[in-house]
Order: C-alpha cells, then sequence, then structure tokens
C-alpha cells in the first residue's frame, strides 16, 4: 500500500519537466506582429538551447515574415536598424555580424525553423533580448532573455 504522502511526492515528480525540455522553447509568432512570450529563461546547466519558432499566422514571409534574433540588449537597436538594410535575401540579417548570438532564417504563415546555439555564450552579467528583424517589426516583436540557475 502506498501512503498518501508518497503518492502526492511521486505524483509531484511527474509534473516536473523533463530535463530536456529545459533546454529548448518554441515561440509562436502570428500576422499581429506578436511573439507568444516576451520574456524566455534558459538554464545555465544547459551546453546548448534550442529555439523553435513557429509562424501561426497565414500570410507570406513577403508581407508578414517572421524571424528570431538574439543579442545583446545593448547592441539591439544598432543590429536591428543594420539588418533592415541586409534585405530579404539575406533574413533581414547582417552576414558575419559577430553582435549577433543566434538567428533563425525568416519564416511565413504556416512555416517553423529553429536555431541552436552554445549557452556558454551568454554572460549571466549581461543582459538579452531576442527580437524579430522584418523591417519594423523590433519595435514591438521582442523579449528578454535570463539565464537562470
Amino acid at each position: 500500500m502506498i501512503r498518501p504522502m508518497v503518492a502526492a511526492a511521486l505524483l509531484g515528480l511527474l509534473s516536473l519537466p523533463a530535463l530536456a525540455d529545459e533546454c529548448s522553447a518554441v515561440v509562436e509568432s502570428n500576422d499581429q506582429m506578436q511573439f507568444d512570450t516576451d520574456t524566455l529563461e534558459i538554464s545555465q546547466s544547459c551546453d546548448t538551447f534550442t529555439l523553435e519558432l513557429e509562424h501561426v499566422g497565414s500570410m507570406g514571409v513577403e508581407t508578414m515574415g517572421h524571424n528570431w534574433v538574439l543579442t545583446r540588449e545593448a547592441d539591439m537597436a544598432d543590429v536591428a536598424e543594420a539588418s533592415m538594410a541586409a534585405g530579404p535575401e539575406n533574413d533581414y540579417i547582417v552576414p558575419d555580424d559577430e553582435r549577433i548570438i543566434a538567428y533563425t532564417e525568416m519564416i511565413g504563415g504556416g512555416e517553423s525553423t529553429s536555431v541552436t546555439f552554445d549557452v556558454d555564450e551568454l554572460d549571466g552579467d549581461d543582459s538579452y533580448v531576442f527580437f524579430c528583424s522584418f523591417p519594423g517589426h523590433s519595435g514591438i516583436m521582442r523579449g528578454a532573455v535570463t539565464l537562470v540557475d
């Protein structure tokens, strides 16, 4: 016979996230120029982190494309401005821009993409943001990235 306290403890363990889930996340974007979150926590215990971006809207990449770009907060405005000039052929990302820690390709409605990056590229003493670099989107489509643990 399982005691009630033991049963409750076992059930509590079942509700904990799987360890693999700590090192990945899914962020949705839509036709209203929104991400479904404005915060993302990354465990310092992860070697790598995988971000999957899903565009749940229906508009095409040419009119309502989205990507996910990770930079230091201090670099965000300059990176966003430079990225607009990079054009759609470069997914609105300046090739080899060292200020960009990670980014996904540009996607349209119904599409998804992902990026995996090394967590040790992030410094717990710095501030990080994610944003969409499609022209005009970074002012609204942005969020904070925080290292935890």
